[in-house]
């Protein structure tokens, strides 16, 4: 699926500002200045290097589900991004995006775990042991390879091609410099890309590498459709929805997280009617965000959502390892 870029060469005197932050916030995690905390049960992180679009949210939904298949009890740790409130929340799956954030009310809803959202994955932590109050638990943590102030028995980090020949923000997209996939224990990269693996490997990458399909649940229309999004990379959106068949007669983006208004309602509505689409397509995070204006669409062009899915080739052999691994972590002592 092709990933349009987003460089921003004009920015590149900028780079060496953007390096100079996470130098200081290195020292500040290696010198104690930033602490480093420990929760009572294992952690396990999923995130990647880029600013959005590489398929952490359906990762995480697909291997709680698995986890929980093999006798885990898991949760989800979450930022709970665009959420009006600053407090540690358990997320209730029937509430808002307003409340929780979008991406951690789809995990509630799909992963049939609990998740609980805070600023600081810490304090989201301590929330969620203090609710179960049962031993052997694991957390899953949601985007959380830059949140280095929680200790994380084990990461797992998503990169494609793009992010490999990417550079640093502001001029690329990259969070941080392509040597940080060393962390990493678990490096999944797309299934049909063998050469990045080689590459990965004549880098000194020495850790185990997971394949990983994206798979697009594309819904069926009898017509042109009027797609939308607001998220970071919507023409990705856009050409899976083309690939999986559609055409598409209005392509309508918003900016990443967007929060939807009555006001958005009427220009889809104006713009799906102009083109003669016969049905609006969205993500699965923008229906969530929709909340009750879904409801304003009519059935003359009704609304269809289409799904992001992540499957592990080798699943079996693979998250079998993984949850030995952590069987092997859990810990008897709270964390400080």
């Amino acid at each position: 699926m092709k990933q349009p870029s987003k460089a921003r060469p004009w920015l590149t005197p900028l780079a060496p500002l953007y390096r100079l932050g996470l130098a200081l916030e290195e020292l500040q995690l290696r010198t104690g200045l930033k602490p480093v905390r420990r929760l009572r049960w294992p952690v396990v992180s999923i995130g990647n290097l880029s600013t959005g679009g590489a398929g952490k949210t359906p990762l995480t939904i697909a291997l709680a589900q698995a986890l929980v298949r093999r006798g885990l009890r898991v949760d989800v740790l979450s930022r709970g991004y665009g959420r009006r409130s600053a407090l540690p929340l358990p997320v209730e799956p029937r509430g808002t995006a307003e409340e929780f954030g979008d991406e951690p009310l789809l995990i509630a809803r799909e992963a049939g775990v609990p998740v609980y959202v805070a600023d600081e994955r810490y304090q989201a932590g301590l929330l969620a042991e203090n609710s179960e109050q049962l031993p052997g638990g694991l957390h899953l943590l949601d985007d959380g390879f830059q949140h280095r102030q929680l200790h994380r028995d084990v990461d797992i980090l998503l990169l494609n091609r793009q992010d490999w020949k990417d550079s640093l923000l502001p001029a690329g997209n990259l969070r941080e410099p392509i040597r940080a996939a060393h962390r990493a224990g678990v490096i999944a990269i797309p299934s049909e890309d063998g050469e990045l693996e080689a590459e990965l490997k004549t880098s000194g990458w020495q850790g185990s590498i997971w394949r990983v399909r994206r798979r697009m649940e594309v819904p069926a229309v009898d017509g042109p459709v009027a797609a939308f999004c607001g998220i970071a990379r919507p023409e990705q959106f856009f050409d899976g929805l083309e690939s999986g068949g559609l055409r598409i007669a209005a392509r309508i983006p918003f900016p990443d997280h967007h929060r939807y208004t009555a006001r958005d309602m009427d220009r889809l509505v104006s713009a799906a009617r102009t083109a003669g689409a016969a049905a609006f397509v969205t993500t699965e995070k923008d229906r969530v965000r929709l909340g009750e204006l879904a409801a304003g669409f009519s059935e003359l062009i009704p609304l269809k959502t289409a799904g992001l899915r992540i499957e592990i080739e080798d699943e079996g052999p693979t998250v079998d390892s993984l949850a030995d691994q952590v069987r092997l972590m859990q810990r008897p002592h709270r964390g400080s």
